[in-house]
């Protein structure tokens, strides 16, 4: 099995604390399934950290949020599309009784180091 995170990283910069992110899509729609959302929160997830010039790159933690623990190869699937080459941040996972939106199967949030020059 492919791992999806690091057991630690080491930054160095100012950090950015990116809240927990859900799987609507600009015009308002949800993925029915945990891949398909876990892709869409990971483009969410992308243009937030675009607008403080930031990429995936500098997320140095996730936390990942499931409904339902049996979603996790699919979820894991989907992780390792979104995630940039090799750049594996360290990463919890937890199965939580629900999120905020029934139709919700996974949120995650995320901590990013800043490049110098952007901070």
């Amino acid at each position: 099995m492919a791992r999806t995170y690091s057991d630690a990283l080491l930054a160095d910069g100012p950090l950015l604390f990116v809240s927990g992110q859900v799987p609507v899509a600009p015009d308002g729609d949800v993925a029915g399934d945990a891949g398909g959302q876990t892709r869409q929160i990971f483009r969410n997830m992308e243009a937030v950290l675009a607008r403080h010039g930031a990429d995936l790159t500098h997320v140095v933690k996730l936390t990942y949020y499931l409904r339902h623990i049996t979603d996790l190869d699919e979820f894991r699937s989907a992780l390792l599309d979104s995630l940039p080459g090799d750049h594996r941040p360290a990463a919890t996972l937890v199965e939580v009784s629900g999120l905020v939106d029934p139709r919700f199967h996974v949120e995650i949030d995320a901590v990013a180091c800043l490049p110098r020059e952007r901070a």
